[in-house]
């Protein structure tokens, strides 16, 4: 059996390649701060195009940041895993400017599901939104 420095370390490898080809996340301007098995910490800084006419940002940018934090956290053991079902609850309204982090924690670790609850927070610690995904494992490699 692999020891939790090498499954962290897997964990990682397999994050980097996600982050490779994830063009989305790219222009979001996702970055990595953090991956261990089961579990991702990410954060983007908001900008003006992602307002929406309320002068506030956009929900889906919320959504979004959760969601590639939700497919770190769920695909870092290797195992292709793809979202089944997702919601979130917006708590605090953000503005341009600011940086969101999102922090996935694994809930359950399932043979063919996992459970991941997401918490969005602003630069000043806030929650602005809590978010919970369930994925469904594919059994297929990713590298």
């Amino acid at each position: 059996m692999s020891t939790q420095e090498e499954k962290d370390a897997l964990a990682v490898s397999v994050v980097n390649h996600m982050m490779l080809g994830d063009a989305f996340s790219q222009w979001l301007g996702i970055e990595v701060i953090e991956i261990r098995e089961g579990y991702s910490k990410i954060r983007m800084t908001l900008r003006p195009e992602m307002l929406n006419g309320f002068g506030t940002i956009h929900g889906g940018v919320a959504f979004s940041l959760a969601d590639s934090a939700l497919a770190f956290a769920c695909n870092n053991r290797n195992n292709l895993s793809v979202a089944l079902d997702t919601s979130i609850t917006f708590t605090k309204a953000t503005a341009p400017g600011d940086v969101l982090t999102a922090e996935g924690k694994e809930l359950h670790n399932g043979r063919s599901t996992g459970l991941y609850l997401i918490t969005v927070s602003n630069a000043k610690g806030e929650q602005v939104a809590l978010f919970k995904g369930t994925c469904f494992r594919t059994g297929k490699t990713l590298i």
